[in-house]
C-alpha cells in the first residue's frame, strides 16, 4: 500500500494525517528510505551514491514553508515523492482576496523549470539524430546568431555569451512587468533585443545565465519538428507521463482550472504586492511559460532521471557540467546543488512574476521534491525556499551542519531576487 502524509499549517497550530491512500498517479516502488540518522557528510555522500538517503523530515519543509510566509508569501506548497510515500504541506492561502487556502492541487507557474522541458525536446531530438549537440546553431538557424562558434552545446549549458534581454526587460520590476504582461512577441524580437548588447563571454566560455539561450532552443525545437513548442511538450513529455495539470497556453493570460494567484512584490520596501497571475508571458515562452503543478513536476523529473525520457546517453550529456557558483553546478538545461549532508539534486529553479519553485530530484529519480512560494522579487523569501531540499534530501541532519546555502541568483545575476523566469 502507498502511504501519504499531510501537513497543512495555520499560525496556531499544526495538523498531520495520515491517510490510506493517494492518487493513483503517484510515484510508486518498494523500499524505505534509508540511513534514518547520518551524521556525516561522507557517510550521507556514500549512502546516495549506494541508493539510500537519509529519512526526509517532513515536519522541516513545513517549518520552511511558513518562514517563506512570515516573509512575505501569501502562501506556500511542498510536495515531496519518496518511493512510495507522499507528504504534502502547505500554508496560507491561494488567493489574497478571497482568502482561499493554497493546495498541492493548485496549479501555478513554473518560469525556468520550463527549461528542463525545453532541454528534453531538444536531446530528443539528438537521440532521433535531427540534431548534433556540438554543431553550430546557425546550422539549423541560418544567419541567426553573429558567431558561427555558438553551438547548441553552448546554448542549453548558458555558455554561448548571449546577453539576457530580461536584465533592461525588468530593470524596474513593476513598470517592467507591466510594460509586458499583455504584450506577445516573437522569438526573433527577443532575440534582437540579446544581440543589441554586447556578449558576455565567447563561445564555449564560462557559465552565464541567459534567457535568450533557451528563446534560442524555443526556435531550434520549432525549426527541427515544424511544430510549436506546445505541440512537442504536449507529444513527447505531458502525454506519456500523463501530466494533467501541465499546460504551455502562450499567448493565453489564464492558468487554466484551479490555480493559485501570483504576487509580484515591487522594489520598494513596504509597497503593496501586485497580483501578476494574467499575463502572456511571452517574454520568455520557452524560457519560462510553462504551468504544472507539484505532482505533476515530481512526476516529470522522476521520469527523466529514472532514464525514461531520453537515452541513457543524452541524459549523461545532459549531466556533463559546468561550475555555476557556490554549490551549483549547471548541465543541459538541467541545475545540480550540492547540499550541507553531501548529497547532490538534480533539476531547476523557476522564477515568474508571482510564483517562484523549487523542483529536484535525486540521482536516480526515486525521490523528488517541488515547493512553490506565490510570490517573487524576494530574495529572502527565496533563499529561505531553498532548504527546502535540505529538509526533503538531508533529513535532520542538515541542522547539524552549520552550512549555510549559496543565495539564489536573481534575473540579473545579482541576489536580489528579480523575476525572469529563473
Amino acid at each position: 500500500m502507498v502511504s501519504a502524509t499531510v501537513v497543512r499549517g495555520t499560525a496556531m497550530a499544526t495538523a498531520l494525517v495520515s491517510l490510506l491512500a493517494v492518487p493513483a498517479h503517484a510515484v510508486s516502488g518498494a523500499g524505505k528510505p534509508g540511513a534514518a540518522a547520518i551524521d556525516a557528510r561522507g557517510a550521507a555522500k556514500a549512502a546516495a551514491e549506494a541508493g539510500a538517503l537519509p529519512a526526509p523530515d517532513v515536519t522541516g519543509v513545513w517549518n520552511v514553508l511558513r518562514t517563506a510566509q512570515r516573509q512575505g508569501a501569501p502562501g506556500a506548497i511542498a510536495r515531496l515523492d519518496d518511493r512510495g510515500s507522499v507528504h504534502w504541506a502547505a500554508v496560507g492561502v491561494a488567493d489574497r482576496r478571497a482568502r482561499r487556502a493554497i493546495s498541492n492541487a493548485d496549479r501555478f507557474r513554473i518560469g525556468s523549470v520550463t527549461k528542463v522541458f525545453s532541454a528534453v525536446v531538444l536531446l530528443q531530438l539528438a537521440d532521433e539524430k535531427k540534431l548534433r549537440l556540438d554543431a553550430p546553431v546557425n546550422r539549423y538557424l541560418p544567419g541567426l546568431l553573429p558567431d558561427d562558434r555558438i553551438t547548441v552545446r553552448h546554448v542549453l549549458s548558458h555558455r554561448s555569451g548571449l546577453y539576457d534581454y530580461t536584465n533592461d526587460m525588468f530593470a524596474r520590476t513593476v513598470p517592467g512587468f507591466e510594460a509586458v504582461r499583455g504584450k506577445v512577441f516573437t522569438y526573433r524580437q527577443l532575440v534582437n533585443r540579446s544581440l543589441s548588447k554586447p556578449r558576455t563571454t565567447g563561445p564555449g566560455g564560462a557559465y552565464s545565465y541567459s534567457n535568450t539561450n533557451f528563446v534560442v532552443a524555443g526556435m531550434l525545437i520549432e525549426k527541427l519538428t515544424g511544430h510549436s513548442v506546445r505541440t512537442e511538450y504536449q507529444n513527447r513529455i505531458i502525454k506519456p507521463l500523463k501530466l494533467a495539470d501541465t499546460f504551455y497556453v502562450h499567448p493565453g493570460k489564464k492558468i487554466p482550472g484551479r490555480h493559485t494567484r501570483g504576487y509580484l512584490t515591487p522594489d520598494a520596501a513596504g509597497a503593496a504586492l501586485v497580483d501578476a497571475t494574467e499575463q502572456t508571458v511571452s517574454w520568455a515562452q520557452s524560457a519560462g511559460a510553462v504551468i504544472s503543478s507539484t505532482r505533476d513536476l515530481n512526476t516529470f523529473l522522476s521520469a527523466l532521471l529514472g532514464g525514461r525520457l531520453t537515452s541513457k546517453a543524452q541524459l549523461a550529456q545532459m549531466q556533463r557540467w559546468v561550475p555555476a557558483g557556490g554549490t551549483q553546478a549547471y548541465g543541459l538545461g538541467l541545475r545540480r546543488r550540492d547540499l550541507s549532508c553531501g548529497v547532490s539534486v538534480y533539476g531547476h529553479t523557476g522564477a515568474v512574476q508571482g510564483y517562484y519553485t523549487y523542483a529536484f530530484a535525486s540521482k536516480d529519480g526515486k525521490r523528488a521534491l517541488s515547493a512553490l512560494a506565490n510570490a517573487s522579487n524576494n530574495g529572502a523569501l527565496h533563499n529561505t525556499m531553498l532548504t527546502t531540499l535540505e529538509s526533503a534530501f538531508c533529513g535532520k541532519q542538515a541542522k547539524k551542519s552549520g552550512r549555510t546555502a549559496t543565495p539564489v541568483e536573481s534575473a540579473r545575476g545579482h541576489r536580489s531576487g528579480k523575476p525572469a523566469g529563473r
